[in-house]
């Protein structure tokens, strides 16, 4: 398990319909509440208002909440699928930047700690590098 918290735009970039943003590690449950007030149960999505640190209106958002190691990268993870537009997901992108412990993720950082945890073989690992580079 690692010790820091990442989070990424998990999804293509804006503008779309929809984009999701991920957090993944010890602080996404804290992250997740720090700009979606209370969380829904693990497994469930839930409708959030999502604000920044002074109480402004970033977007209303489904949250999903997973707690490890019965996540996707064996870690607790948020997830945040709010608006695509290019404003909300820089707006949601900045306020996780501001909060203390975490980072940006590296390229194919949330699949290597999915490999890491054991949730995903190398075979998968792969196939999915090779889904998303796919043209």
């Amino acid at each position: 398990m690692h010790s820091d918290t990442i989070y990424a735009l998990s999804s293509g970039r804006p503008p779309a319909a929809v984009s999701i943003i991920r957090v993944s590690g010890p602080r996404a449950h804290d992250a997740g509440r720090k700009l979606a007030g209370m969380l829904p149960r693990p497994r469930r999505a839930a409708l959030r208002t999502l604000r920044d640190g002074e109480g402004g209106v970033l977007d209303d958002a489904l949250v999903l909440r997973f707690d490890g190691p019965a996540s996707s990268t064996g870690e607790n993870i948020v997830e945040f699928q709010c608006h695509g537009g290019r404003a909300v997901v820089d707006a949601v992108l900045a306020e996780l930047a501001k909060l203390e412990g975490l980072r940006l993720a590296q390229p194919g950082e949330f699949t290597r700690r999915a490999f890491e945890s054991g949730r995903i073989d190398l075979t998968e690992a792969e196939g999915l590098a090779d889904l998303i580079e796919a043209e």
